[in-house]
């Protein structure tokens, strides 16, 4: 896949000086940097999201009608 990305000058100059000095393609060097990169890290765990959002000390729950909610979208 072809993409554009913006590189500041002073990195840019060093990532293709390091890329020659390995006798690389600097694509290829960018490729493995982005391959170890990721490798490193563990997969973000997701979570479930428990309703409701805002919790709240009261013991009395809010169960606003279908026609509540559709209108508070438009106010």
């Amino acid at each position: 896949m072809r993409t554009t990305i913006v590189v500041p000058d002073p990195l840019f100059r060093r990532v293709k000086a390091e890329a020659a000095n390995r006798g690389m393609k600097l694509k290829d060097l960018i490729n493995e940097a982005l391959e170890k990169e990721l490798a490193e890290k563990p997969p973000t765990p997701r979570h479930k999201v428990r309703l409701p959002l805002i919790r709240s000390k009261s013991k009395h729950k809010i169960h606003p009608a279908r026609r509540e909610l559709d209108e508070s979208l438009w106010d």
